[in-house]
């Protein structure tokens, strides 16, 4: 199985994704955390996205595919993922698309937790991360770039009639039984 879990930051993406792990044996696979693994064991292409963010742009799409390729490729992947904070951008979901088929396979849904952009934010700042970038100003910047850059990725999904849009305001528990009830259809 290949679940996206989707929504802008502060959705709660990252607390669902860690619960489905739990309870499903599904492996959580998050873009942010394959950064750092391979800039830490300094992999090719670990070497090349360090160089990448020390230059401050951001990492191109094909070389976070690359990174996602090349993580899915081990053994706890086999069984299924649970996408988190992946794909960012239509480019990358097409290309991840290409991916899966050329294996002969596909993504099963994207769920999009939909929450306020006041909850949004309230979560964002109380969440005590101490990013430099977790001022109201910064955050409400954040979110621009995902209406943007990201959320289009939805409209993708969608024409592959794979979206699934789950509320995320409520308990941890309360959001996960919703998201539970959407994977339960597939």
């Amino acid at each position: 199985m290949q679940l996206i879990l989707f929504g802008p930051p502060g959705a709660g993406k990252g607390t669902q994704a860690a619960k489905l792990k739990e309870e499903s044996g599904l492996a959580h696979l998050s873009t942010g955390n394959i950064f750092r693994s391979a800039i830490s064991n300094q992999t090719p292409l670990g070497v090349k996205v360090k160089a990448i963010l020390d230059s401050g742009i951001l990492v191109p799409d094909e070389v976070v595919v690359d990174l996602v390729a090349e993580e899915i490729q081990k053994p706890e992947y086999k069984s299924g993922i649970i996408l988190d904070g992946f794909p960012r951008t239509v480019a990358q979901a097409e290309s991840y698309d290409a991916l899966l088929e050329e294996k002969g396979g596909s993504i099963d849904a994207l769920i999009v937790l939909t929450v306020p952009d006041s909850v949004l934010i309230e979560r964002i700042l109380s969440r005590g991360e101490g990013r430099s970038d977790d001022t109201p100003e910064k955050v409400g910047k954040r979110l621009e770039v995902y209406r943007a850059e990201t959320e289009p990725v939805i409209g993708h999904y969608k024409q592959k009639e794979l979206v699934y849009e789950v509320d995320g305001v409520g308990s941890v528990e309360e959001i996960y039984q919703r998201i539970c009830s959407v994977i339960d259809q597939l």
